[in-house]
């Protein structure tokens, strides 16, 4: 988590000196890149099973929206190998579907074709998906997102739980730090606590907990002065739009050629 904040910080400063503006995903409203890739998100998530040149279709057209986005293929790695981490574990419940021509079998356990096909259609549309919003993420910052999200009249309610899990994330590891530097200025070594060579600590892992129960009580009172302090400057409920970006006929294109290339995957390529 720690490594995606700060990933996420890292894009709010490129999408601000991002110095390329005649680069065609720059020129894009917010909303429109927003809306283009939920629509491939949601085209890739809602193919069929074994629709394969379907998927290269949309893997051809992220390629380009990749090479616009001029995002760090470094950070795009580290983040993408983070989550197909976690995903892998899921996934690997799909090979033991049963269907097909039995591969391999160790008792009830069975590797079948059915099981094969699943899997390497579940792993293509995770890893297209999350490709595509990693792109997103990273190409733009994140209160452009929650006004794109505004202009594209998502429920206000959504978009402020949304801005205050975004804005207070910064507020819970600076607490945690502060905390973990406190017990680390009173000798708790965390690198102890599972290190059984050299004897096992049980007040460490003691510490460890009541850590994380002081944590959540001062999160949430702090959560509490945090909000009282927005209602008395005025916060209603939904973030302020400070510039309302207007489309023009380049947006218009995008998310006509988006819309093309999802219609001949879904209709005309099986």
């Amino acid at each position: 988590m720690l490594l995606h904040i700060h990933l996420t910080e890292s894009s709010d400063r490129l999408s601000h000196s991002q110095s390329d503006r005649l680069n065609i995903w720059n020129r894009l409203a917010v909303h429109t890149r927003l809306l283009c890739i939920f629509l491939l998100v949601f085209a890739i998530a809602l193919t069929p099973m074994g629709r394969w040149w379907t998927w290269a279709l949309y893997a051809a057209m992220t390629l380009p929206i990749l090479y616009w986005s001029k995002v760090d293929l470094g950070v795009l790695a580290k983040r993408m190998a983070i989550e197909l981490m976690f995903m892998g574990v899921i996934l690997l419940g799909t090979l033991f579907r049963g269907g097909g021509n039995i591969l391999w079998q160790w008792g009830w356990l069975q590797i079948t074709t059915n099981g094969l096909m699943i899997l390497g259609s579940v792993s293509i549309k995770a890893f297209l998906s999350l490709l595509l919003l990693n792109i997103l993420t990273l190409s733009t910052s994140i209160p452009l997102l929650l006004q794109a999200l505004v202009t594209l009249k998502m429920p206000p309610l959504l978009i402020s739980i949304l801005a205050s899990m975004y804005r207070y994330i910064g507020v819970l590891i600076n607490e945690f730090n502060a905390m973990r530097r406190a017990a680390t200025a009173r000798n708790f070594d965390p690198r102890n606590l599972y290190n059984y060579q050299r004897g096992d600590r049980p007040w460490q892992r003691q510490v460890l907990g009541n850590m994380l129960g002081v944590l959540f009580i001062r999160t949430y009172d702090r959560g509490d002065r945090i909000y009282q302090a927005m209602l008395a400057r005025g916060y209603q409920g939904t973030p302020m739009i400070i510039e309302s970006a207007t489309g023009n006929w380049l947006d218009g294109l995008a998310i006509a050629c988006v819309m093309i290339v999802i219609l001949v995957g879904q209709v005309f390529i099986s």
